[in-house]
């Protein structure tokens, strides 16, 4: 048995969420929906120009939002990015041991720098619109991952926002071919349609050519596969992945397994904030197949999951909610 059941890479990101209008997004021409990176002084400007209800900030980033969501459902989990030294990235690392994650953190020496923030602006329709400043997190490196770690795990999840910096994305190929090399299982998400539709050619060389499990949404898997239906996308997947997993917001999922086409229904909610709700999707997902669960009943667990997550702010499951989670688990 190995000692972690995931092993995450990521951008480390302390996450500033903020309410806001449609009419703010649009005054402070923000493209509302996606991810789109800003400089330091830009993401300065728009936190003192949108005066809505601030919440508690939190480490983050797409993977790290992953193992935490896989970690609070019993998960061990192994977390490698870049942080600096400064209030903000100590800020992160305790935050991210807090919440039962191992990390390289506490095994590197900091250096000088601006540890990466993400202002997560939510409307009231729950969408989530991001304004990231990557900071030092766009060095990451191979030299922050941890060979012996990874190789005693038995996933290696692989955040798509990675492609966005040459440093990165070499980083995340490096890893995902050493995972392969050491029969540790790859998964990847393509995390953003900006990042699909800005970065394609770099997304498909972290694929490879034989990734096992792929996450992505509806959006994500039209524009990678350059298709105008999600039937035609769930076909033209099959060619760059062994299984995968198309979220389609209230409408539920869609998984391959490898062998059988599987529909996973939505679970009905008043949603608040969708921050995080794929994160948490792919983390509960992952728990569920390494805990001996089938991908049709991981699936189901991954939909309730991101279900009760977007009724409450912030992109990871209050106490209240992992323990209904839980009980879902128990259930299935």
């Amino acid at each position: 048995m190995k000692k972690y059941h995931i092993y995450g890479i990521g951008n480390a990101l302390v996450d500033i969420e903020i309410e806001v209008t449609d009419e703010e997004l649009q005054n402070l021409a923000i493209e509302k929906g996606v991810m789109t990176l800003v400089d330091e002084q830009r993401q300065a400007y728009l936190l003192d120009a949108l005066p809505g209800q601030h919440h508690n900030r939190a480490c983050g980033g797409s993977a790290a939002n992953t193992v935490i969501g896989a970690a609070k459902l019993g998960a061990h989990c192994y977390y490698s990015c870049k942080i600096a030294d400064d209030e903000t990235g100590r800020f992160y690392a305790q935050d991210l041991e807090q919440e039962g994650v191992v990390s390289n953190l506490n095994n590197m020496t900091l250096e000088s720098g601006v540890t990466g923030k993400c202002l997560v602006m939510v409307t009231p329709d729950a969408d989530r619109t991001m304004n990231t400043h990557l900071g030092i997190t766009g060095e990451l490196g191979y030299q922050q991952v941890d060979e012996q770690a990874l190789a005693d795990s038995e996933w290696l999840y692989i955040e798509g926002y990675l492609v966005s910096t040459d440093s990165a994305r070499e980083a995340a190929i490096a890893t995902r071919q050493f995972a392969e090399n050491n029969q540790v299982k790859t998964a990847l998400s393509l995390s953003d349609p900006n990042m699909v539709k800005f970065f394609h050619h770099g997304l498909k060389e972290m694929l490879g050519d034989n990734i096992d499990l792929l996450f992505c949404n509806h959006d994500e898997a039209l524009m990678f596969t350059e298709q105008e239906s999600l039937e035609d996308a769930f076909e033209a997947l099959k060619n760059h992945a062994k299984t995968f997993a198309i979220t389609n917001g209230a409408k539920g999922a869609v998984i391959w397994d490898g062998e059988s086409k599987i529909e996973v229904a939505a679970h009905k909610v008043d949603a608040v904030d969708t921050n995080g709700a794929g994160d948490l999707f792919a983390g509960a997902f992952l728990f569920g197949i390494t805990h001996g669960l089938s991908f049709e009943k991981a699936g189901q667990l991954a939909s309730f999951a991101s279900a009760r997550l977007v009724k409450e702010f912030g992109p990871r499951l209050s106490t209240e909610g992992q323990i209904l989670v839980r009980d879902f688990l128990k259930e299935l």
